[in-house]
This record gives C-alpha cells, structure tokens and sequence, in this order.
C-alpha cells in the first residue's frame, strides 16, 4: 500500500523512518530546512540509548508538490497545525483512502471526521519520545514505538485496517488495531498529558519524576483524574494507569523532556490547550473533580 505521512518530526518522521527502512512505500510530508536535508542528505535516526546513529534515504515532498493518491494517510503534526492538513487531504486522497491521525489531542478523529466526511478517519495514537535534533536529523529518547488505531464505530470496521497493522509490524513498530479506540486512546491521553503538564509546572525532565518526590506524586494524581474521567465518559480504565505510565517513564532516558515542553520553551505554539486546559474543560463537563490539574493550569495561564 502506499502511504502519506504528513508531519516528518518525533511521531511522522520516525515512523517514516522505520516503515521505509522494512521497505514500506511511504512518502513524507515536511517543509523548510527539514524537507531540504532529508531530500538532499537522507533522514538520520540517532538512538540516545545505544548512541547509534543511521541514515537512510527517504521520499519526502511538501503539500505543493505532492502528486501521488495514498492508500493511507498517517496525519502527524501538532494539534495547531492539524486545520492546514484538512484541504490537503481532500486534495490528495481517493475514496478509499483511511486517514488515520496520530495526535497527543484527545478525541481528534472525531473533529477531522466531521470536515472529511467523505472518507474514513479513524482515531489513533502513538508512543514514542522523539524529536528533531536539527533539521534530517531525529533523536529518539527510548525504544518504546506503538501505534494504536481503530474505528470509533463496528460498522466503520474495513479489512484493510488489518493490513495496516500487518505493516507497522513489519516495521518494528508495535502496531495495534484497537476494539475500544477511546478507551485506548484515553489511555495514552493518561500519560502523555500528564507528563507534559508537570513537566511544564516544574520545569522538570524524565529523570525528576523517574524518583521519589513531589514531582511523581503530582505526575500520578494527575493520572488519576484522567482515570475518574475516563469512568464518567463511560470508557473506564482496565487496568492500573499509574502503573502502566510509570513503566513507560522508566524507559526513558532522564534527559528526555515532552515536545510541548520543548515548544513552550522555545517560544512557539504548543498544544497546551488540548493537553492542559482541556482537561480542567472536561471535568467541568463531566462533573469531576480535577483539583490537580486546575492548580497547573491556573500556573500556566490557562484559568484566569
């Protein structure tokens, strides 16, 4: 199959990478600097963990240039980028084209369904700690690579979701075709928000919450309060959250901070509205408490 990755950072470029690598036809979508060096000098892969550096050549275009019809389209971009994707999608992709977006955003299929009504978009998420080191180079901070997809409706269910799976494990990424994509994607939600937002609060990496202190057990009350929101949404937790998302962080390398940290403290827009003042959005609601993340919210400028 063919497939479209728009967005060539930490999440697209690194899938990218990999399905390229196991022979997969697969283009990026990217822009600027980035798009230079990968077209001219291939894309560069370094492993904090190893320190093990490789380059392979990939295809890559930016939305002008491309002229190709995916079989798949994996959206990788931020969630302030995500309006630019829609006319570029309606643009490329045919009837069948699945559009599976892979965003830190809760809930994002939903709102892309609604604008490209006329294909199937379903909801994804990743696990991945990523970024770009320079423009052709990505740095990966830890080996954990999951892509998690699925339909929010049976009905909406194609074989060809199947496939897709087949392929990202081709790819030596952990690919899973979801039966409850919103509990599933919640799930990650339970990390990757809570993460980023203590991260942001204390100014703090991996390694400050890889121990003992008021950092962890600030990162873990705010897992709780997705998990009293994932019971009143109906899509309660199967397991043990703050477990499971503590295992992840001890994977990383101590170093490792979240792209929205990175953004924030660059300057540049971040999604810390879908991943911070959302939440304290959706207690108000669902009718749950989530004094944590409004005392980080309230912080950051996000409750006045």
């Amino acid at each position: 199959m063919k497939y479209l990755i728009i967005g060539a950072g930490g999440t697209g470029g690194v899938v990218g990478y990999y399905m390229t690598k196991a022979g997969k036809d697969v283009t990026l979508i990217a822009r600027g600097a980035h798009l230079k060096q990968m077209q001219t000098k291939g894309l560069i892969l370094e492993k904090m963990w190893d320190q093990s550096t490789e380059t392979i050549t990939v295809k890559t275009s930016d939305m002008g240039h491309y002229t190709e019809q995916p079989d798949v389209i994996l959206v990788c971009v931020k969630g302030y980028s995500l309006a630019d994707t829609i006319p570029f999608i309606q643009k490329v992709a045919k009837k069948d084209t699945v559009v599976i977006p892979i965003l830190n955003i809760y809930g994002t299929g939903a709102k892309m369904q609604k604008e490209l009504s006329e294909f199937l978009v379903t909801d994804g998420c990743i696990y991945v700690s990523a970024n770009i080191k320079e423009p052709g180079v990505l740095l990966q901070h830890g080996k954990i690579l999951k892509v998690v997809f699925g339909v929010r409706e049976k009905e909406e269910y194609r074989p060809v979701l199947k496939e897709i799976e087949k392929d990202l494990c081709d790819s030596s990424i952990y690919g899973v075709l979801s039966e409850n994509i919103r509990r599933d994607a919640l799930e990650k939600f339970s990390y990757v928000s809570p993460i980023g937002a203590a991260g942001l609060y204390y100014h703090a990496t991996a390694g400050d919450f890889q121990k003992e202190g008021e950092q962890r057990e600030t990162f873990k009350a705010m897992i709780r309060e997705i998990a009293a929101l994932a019971d009143a949404m109906g899509v309660p937790f199967e397991k043990d959250m703050v477990d499971v998302n503590l295992r992840i962080l001890a994977n990383l390398a101590p170093e490792a901070t979240t792209s929205m940290q990175r953004d924030v403290y660059a300057g540049k827009s971040s999604e810390i509205d879908g991943l911070v003042y959302e939440v304290v959005r959706m207690g108000q609601k669902y009718g749950v408490a989530v004094p944590v993340y409004e005392k980080v919210a309230e912080k950051l400028g996000g409750i006045k």
